[in-house]
């Protein structure tokens, strides 16, 4: 359940190895290229590495697009891996129906310093370090539902690296985290306190959303991915009666580009929050804790 394969050669840094592709969520090809790259390399960030190199694996449909949206793809994916100080080395196109990019990434892991999930520790404070809702707003571009101003939001937030939180998260000495994607917060939740063999409690009222996320999921704009994660996570969690049906969908919401979920030990909470908030996150939200009892069991309070 780890976010990326962790290898420990004879001496010096372990290192981290993730694969990640998408399919568009945006029709910028830049933005799109960018937002697959921030995507693959958060695995990395997830595990407490600095990425060092990657190979790009594209699937593009020649007969339908022109082959400089490839380029501008490749150069949107370039220039974000360059921001997190990852070199682009090579990779593999292919002929391929529909759209897909993405990175296959290699990072350095101190030995000392992982964030691996398996370290979480009763009592240790749940961080998260981007509002929840890329989900909900992708399926919302698809129907052409949101404003300019809420696309250069959304578009954003997915490009932003998780390198800050990454960095804030070893600095105050965090357990364990997990990045923040597909399995929605509900299920990479469960998967952190399972493997630390705890449960977790969080508040639905502490957990940072994208201003327009619950307009949207009101007027039933969900991804079917999102309500599949509901589905899958109900059974494993307790939703005290007030946590509304429109809570529980965004707190499945299938994520692009997520933010950190960092558990930190109960005394470096304000430590951490503070790096968060000096290295730029766009939330540094304190939503819960893991807690003693039945592995991977989660409780939803208002």
């Amino acid at each position: 359940m780890e976010d990326a394969a962790l290898v420990r050669p004879e001496s010096g840094s372990r290192l981290a190895f993730t694969v990640d592709f998408i399919t568009p969520i945006v029709d910028d090809p830049v933005a799109y290229g960018a937002i697959a790259a921030a995507n693959s390399l958060s695995d990395v960030y997830a595990m407490g590495g600095d990425p060092q190199v990657a190979l790009a694996i594209c699937g593009f449909p020649d007969d339908r697009l022109p082959l400089e949206v490839l380029a501008q793809i490749l150069r949107g994916g370039r220039d974000k891996a360059a921001e997190a100080g990852c070199a682009i080395v090579g990779g593999h196109t292919v002929l391929d129906p529909e759209l897909k990019y993405g990175l296959c990434v290699i990072g350095s892991v101190s030995p000392q310093r992982s964030l691996a999930q398996h370290q979480g520790q009763p009592g240790d404070r749940l961080v998260l370090t981007k509002p929840l809702g890329f989900g909900i707003a992708a399926q919302a571009i698809k129907s052409r539902s949101l404003s300019e101003a809420e696309l250069e939001t959304t578009i954003a937030a997915m490009t932003a690296l998780n390198k800050g939180a990454k960095d804030a998260a070893i600095e105050c000495g965090a357990n364990a985290a997990t990045d923040v994607t597909g399995f929605g917060l509900l299920g990479h939740l469960m998967n952190l306190a399972a493997a630390s063999k705890l449960s977790a409690e969080i508040r639905a009222d502490a957990i940072p959303s994208l201003d327009f996320a619950r307009r949207l999921a009101d007027a039933g704009v969900v991804p079917g991915g999102s309500k599949r994660n509901l589905q899958y996570v109900e059974s494993h969690t307790h939703f005290d009666a007030g946590v509304t049906p429109t809570d529980r969908l965004i707190l499945a919401d299938a994520q692009t580009s997520g933010g950190l979920l960092i558990s930190v030990p109960p005394e470096r909470e304000t430590q951490l929050c503070d790096a968060l908030n000096r290295n730029g996150t766009l939330a540094q939200a304190v939503i819960g804790e893991l807690t003693e009892g039945e592995p991977g069991r989660m409780r939803v309070s208002c």
